[in-house]
């Protein structure tokens, strides 16, 4: 049984320690810093880097698995898995990579990054699910700010690689398989589902900015602290510093549940909305509250405006058939969009599919970029590439926590569906693509920082999109089916074609008949015939996103009629 934790400050205090999670799930990000190291300490081409980079975004996205267990378990389970995957993961890629241990096979290293990666989807499974249900009614801001996280933790660890492990492959592996579990183990005693906070409320309004704000400041800091190191020789002291004050304003979300204890007064008014149609794991299975006896299913006037988000599954299936044979209830009618689905209910529906492939063509084309950020730089002549990386994480957060802030504000306001954001950002992408594929000079920094930007857009739009369509009771499973759409693609326009055509390329201007291991190509023609295939990729995505879009207008105008989020009233057929 999953007890819910009651009260008001329970929620933000998991929403704080989320945040330190999600920083954790986003070392595959990382993959930029340690990549050399691989091709120059292993041998690897080219080829067999991005197929490496693959087997990184295969396990960060394959989540099927965390999103059933997620489902069934509460989240402390799920954080242990991945704390275990990432050890044991990034243990090998470190030995390798120290030649503490000669001669690992290159499948073996493969599965390792894979297995490695994977942490990050049991980690941010466990806390995007368990968030989404504790603040029900703030999907898309809690969704952005999650993801927003997500977004910064490349520019943090780019910090922490810098100052702290001294720009060294080895020891940054060493610190993703022993730190991260060890901070994963720290926070999952605060990540738990709690009594669902209410989205009304003016003091939780003004949390969430406080959380948003601090956000955007950590990242100009990180932004700004990134430049500097790498423009001027920093001391130690002062390098020291900056990892001190990252540190503290990681923290700034803890702040919330802070003030709350000490000004108990201001926050008295701020309740959780009724029992009975939240949407935390105690919820989803119709179980008791520890804190509370009465039975979570009981009728209420908010469940009659509402709707129940969740049924309970206790009902014998023996009376049930009785009662239909009977003609007092009638048989169960398939749940309409905008209820809770089931997964096999969900994958036969059009839009299921029309979002899975917008998705796929947004973040497959997006990683793609980022998985030969390094290489992509060096062919233009950039070779300090820690500013790009930097560069693109800032972006991916602002793209994150915006897509989530703008279309929660225009769902609200004017019913618009949050597919729309997904349109237009695919249209910069086109234009992003040509202007890398253009390799003209000054376009390179402009160009990766509208990517990032897009890219992030694509993930804080995904979240609430499935969970408003589908359902909150199985949204581990369906939007971790939805997130397939990255290492798909990831394999397909990153291993298949960018690493064969940059190969190729190496082999022209190295005048060889066959592609060699290490070559290093230069000039705008290792990477151009790419990103013309990718920006013909994400017009096919735009014209699917205006379909899909045109599709759930309706469901949209029912949902949000109000200027907030209400589930449509259930007829029986």
């Amino acid at each position: 049984m999953v007890a819910l934790k009651a009260g008001t400050r329970p929620p933000w205090v998991g929403l704080g320690a989320a945040v330190w999670v999600e920083i954790a799930s986003g070392n595959a990000y990382t993959f930029p810093l340690y990549s050399h190291s691989l091709k120059s300490v292993l041998g690897f081409n080219q080829h067999q880097l991005t197929m490496i980079g693959v087997a990184n975004d295969i396990g960060e996205n394959v989540g099927l698995l965390p999103g059933v267990v997620c489902d069934r378990f509460p989240p402390w389970v799920v954080l242990i898995v991945g704390s275990v995957f990432c050890f044991f993961g990034y243990g090998v890629i470190f030995l390798a990579v120290s030649r503490t241990v000669l001669s690992l096979p290159y499948w073996l290293l493969w599965l390792a990054l894979c297995v490695a990666a994977n942490s990050n989807a049991w980690f941010s499974t466990a806390v995007i699910v368990t968030n989404m249900r504790n603040f029900p009614l703030s999907r898309g801001t809690v969704a952005g700010i999650l993801k927003g996280y997500v977004g910064l933790s490349a520019a943090v660890f780019t910090e922490i690689y810098s100052v702290l492990l001294h720009s060294s492959s080895s020891n940054l592996l060493l610190f993703l398989a022993i730190g991260i579990p060890v901070l994963c183990f720290i926070m999952m005693y605060f990540v738990r589902p709690c009594a669902p906070a209410s989205g009304d409320d003016s003091e939780e309004h003004r949390h969430f900015l406080f959380i948003q704000a601090s956000s955007i400041v950590l990242g100009l800091y990180l932004l700004t602290t990134t430049i500097m190191a790498d423009t001027y020789s920093l001391s130690p002291l002062i390098s020291y510093t900056f990892v001190f004050i990252m540190i503290l304003l990681l923290m700034a979300p803890l702040a919330i549940p802070v003030k709350m204890t000490l000004n108990p007064m201001r926050t008295r008014k701020s309740g959780t909305l009724d029992q009975s149609i939240g949407s935390s794991e105690g919820l989803v299975q119709g179980e008791g509250n520890a804190d509370k006896t009465e039975p979570l299913l009981t009728p209420s006037s908010s469940a009659k405006n509402l709707g129940s988000f969740h049924e309970s599954e206790d009902v014998s299936e023996v009376a049930m058939l009785l009662a239909e044979g009977e003609g007092a209830v009638k048989k169960k009618r398939r749940p309409k969009r905008g209820e809770d689905f089931k997964f096999s209910e969900a994958v036969i529906k059009a839009d299921f599919w029309l979002l899975f492939l917008v998705y796929f063509v947004g973040v497959g084309s997006g990683v793609t970029v980022l998985n030969n950020l390094a290489q992509i730089g060096i062919a233009q002549g950039v070779h300090e590439t820690k500013i790009l990386v930097s560069l693109f994480s800032f972006c991916n957060f602002v793209g994150r926590l915006g897509g989530g802030v703008v279309s929660e504000h225009f769902v609200r306001s004017r019913t618009l569906p949050r597919t729309v954001w997904m349109t237009f950002t695919q249209i910069i992408m086109i234009i992003t693509y040509l202007m890398f594929a253009s390799a003209m000079d000054g376009t390179l920094y402009i160009a990766t920082a509208l990517l990032g930007i897009c890219f992030g857009v694509q993930f804080s739009v995904m979240l609430p999109t499935v969970s408003e369509l589908f359902g909150l009771k199985h949204f581990g499973l369906l939007s971790n089916f939805m997130a397939l759409g990255n290492p798909i693609g990831a394999f397909l326009f990153s291993g298949l074609l960018a690493g064969y055509i940059y190969d190729n390329e190496a082999a022209k201007q190295h005048g060889l008949n066959r592609i060699g291991s290490n070559l290093t190509c230069l000039g705008p023609n290792c990477f151009r015939l790419t990103f013309l295939v990718l920006a013909a990729v994400c017009g096919v995505g735009t014209i699917l996103s205006i379909v899909l879009t045109k599709r759930i207008k309706p469901v949209y105008q029912t949902l949000y009629s109000g200027g907030s989020f209400r589930l449509p009233q259930s007829t029986s057929h």
